[in-house]
């Protein structure tokens, strides 16, 4: 597996800034207008790229499909939903040509083969597969024949089928990144798994990263300080929307947030710290900062020092804190007006 590629125009590897992918999903309810709104809300937070779902009802689901959660008060059943999340193939390229123009990476995940098909002919930069479609062979292969590079989402599947899945599509010689999921919305922090995230570039030898349904910043954070390739996070412009993803997305402020985060966290990382050079560097800060030794009254010439006859304060261009006991007992060839600073020179 090649540990270095890329998806569009970004590169990813180890020791390139993680991909930050926004996921709407299905928080534009059906509006193309609210959908085209995320794209601008997304790359104005500073996201690399926004993700999608791309439905086709007819093509994923039977009408007796069961609700995970009965939300909706418009839609019959499970399956009207997801008709109403459709999008017709030129406005799908109308999404595309907008991220496009707002320098975002445009994703979105397909829940079939014709969406496969609809995808490609619209263009995206890589194929994410939903963690409920990790078995989904014929899907996988249809992603695999195109040659781009596959984010595999691992939130429902066994070990078992996630290596049978790594081990396909790393016989169809394509790019992978493999994503720790926990598939709960929201999902709690006792099993978001950020070890897991090791545990998957060691097993697999290849780029990971973590998708977050936690609804918070805080685990995005702590996966990028573990070094991730890729993070995903659902988004919503406020917890007061609609949807089934409300409570386990981030408001678009909040992504703002994470962004500016995740790179302040890849900085830090990226930069390790010379002790030494940094104190050589803050050597002029130091004088202003810590203390010298300072006679604490006037004091004659001749006087053997006390510790009453000392104290500390700055400047610490002086003889140093530490010097203290050691120049206890010495005799001074000079008297020492209060709050004078000790110099070696004044002893005999």
């Amino acid at each position: 597996m090649s540990l270095h590629f890329q998806i569009g125009n970004y590169n990813i590897g180890e020791d390139r800034p993680c991909l930050i992918v926004a996921e709407v999903a299905q928080a534009h309810d059906g509006s193309l207008g609210m959908a085209h709104a995320y794209i601008d809300a997304i790359a104005d937070a500073g996201a690399d790229a926004v993700k999608f779902q791309t439905h086709i009802a007819a093509a994923e689901s039977t009408p007796q499909e069961p609700w995970r959660i009965k939300f909706s008060q418009q839609d019959a059943t499970r399956y009207d939903y997801w008709q109403r999340m459709e999008f017709a193939e030129v406005q799908w390229l109308g999404l595309k040509d907008h991220a496009d123009e707002r320098g975002l990476i445009f994703l979105s995940s397909p829940f079939s083969v014709e969406a496969v098909d609809l995808l490609s002919r619209i263009g995206v930069a890589a194929w994410k597969v939903p963690s409920g479609e990790t078995a989904n062979t014929p899907m996988l292969d249809k992603m695999i024949t195109t040659g781009l590079p596959v984010i595999l989402s691992t939130g429902m599947s066994t070990l078992d089928e996630i290596d049978g899945a790594v081990d396909r599509i790393k016989d169809g010689g394509v790019s992978l990144v493999v994503l720790q999921c926990t598939t709960a919305y929201p999902c709690p922090p006792e099993k978001i798994g950020v070890n897991l995230i090791s545990f998957f570039r060691e097993r697999y030898g290849g780029s990971v990263g973590l998708s977050d349904h936690s609804g918070t910043i805080y685990p995005g954070l702590a996966a990028v300080a573990c070094g991730i390739q890729m993070l995903e996070v659902h988004v919503t412009f406020s917890r007061e929307m609609f949807g089934p993803d409300v409570l386990a997305s981030i408001t678009t402020a909040e992504l703002k947030q994470l962004v500016e985060g995740a790179r302040f966290i890849e900085k830090m990382m990226d930069n390790p710290v010379d002790k030494e050079a940094i104190a050589e560097e803050f050597d002029e800060l130091r004088s202003t900062f810590t203390k010298s030794i300072v006679a604490r009254k006037n004091l004659k010439a001749g006087s053997i020092l006390k510790a009453d006859d000392l104290t500390l304060k700055k400047p610490g261009t002086g003889l140093s804190p530490a010097r203290l006991a050691d120049i206890i007992g010495r005799r001074l060839k000079r008297s020492v007006t209060a709050d004078t600073l000790i110099e070696e020179s004044d002893f005999e």
